[in-house]
Formats: structure tokens, sequence, C-alpha cells
């Protein structure tokens, strides 16, 4: 990862990593994850894959990413603890990285 101004026939890139987990805790296990690659490399789709890229945020960190979006905390209202909806937890990180242009 290099964020210093790229060279002749380079250009910054910027690489999105979604990661629910499992509690508000980077070291949580994933739930769920999506990508968006602005690189121009292929992106796995929704659903294509059985295991998520990184077990847990901080293993992503580890890896380079940068977490750039942190859930917030949510108190279960009362009497609802225990019902459905979106995906809570959501860690979003990224990645520059360097590519090729014409």
């Amino acid at each position: 990862m290099n964020e210093a101004i790229p060279a002749a026939g380079k250009a910054v890139r910027q690489r999105l990593l979604v990661l629910y987990l499992g509690n508000a805790s980077p070291d949580s296990p994933v739930v769920a994850w999506a990508n968006y690659d602005g690189t121009g490399w292929p992106v796995d789709e929704a659903g294509e894959c059985e295991q998520p890229p990184y077990p847990t945020a901080l293993a992503a960190m580890r890896d380079g990413w940068r977490i750039v979006g942190f859930p917030p905390i949510h108190e279960p209202l009362p009497g609802r603890e225990y019902e459905t909806g979106h995906l809570h937890n959501e860690f979003i990180l990224e990645r520059l990285e360097t590519v090729d242009v014409a």
C-alpha cells in the first residue's frame, strides 16, 4: 500500500471491505461481508464464498486494511431483543492500492 503520489502511468484506487461482526468488538467473528473493489480486479459476488475473507476485522487490520467506519452500539429495545432485522455491527474497512492506468 503506497499512499504517496503515484508514478506516471499509475493511480491510487480504493478497495472497501464491509464486515458484519457478531458484536461491536473488532475481534469478534465475521457473520457476513461484502467487497467493493475500485482497482478493476474481479470481485466475488455476495453469496459466492462460504468463508469470509478474514475471520475478524482485527485480522483484516493486521493485513493492511484500515477501519473507516465503526458501528454504533445500540441497546436492544425492551420486548424486541429477539426480533430480526438488518445486520448490526458493520465495520467498513479500506485499502488504497496503486494500479496501472492507460
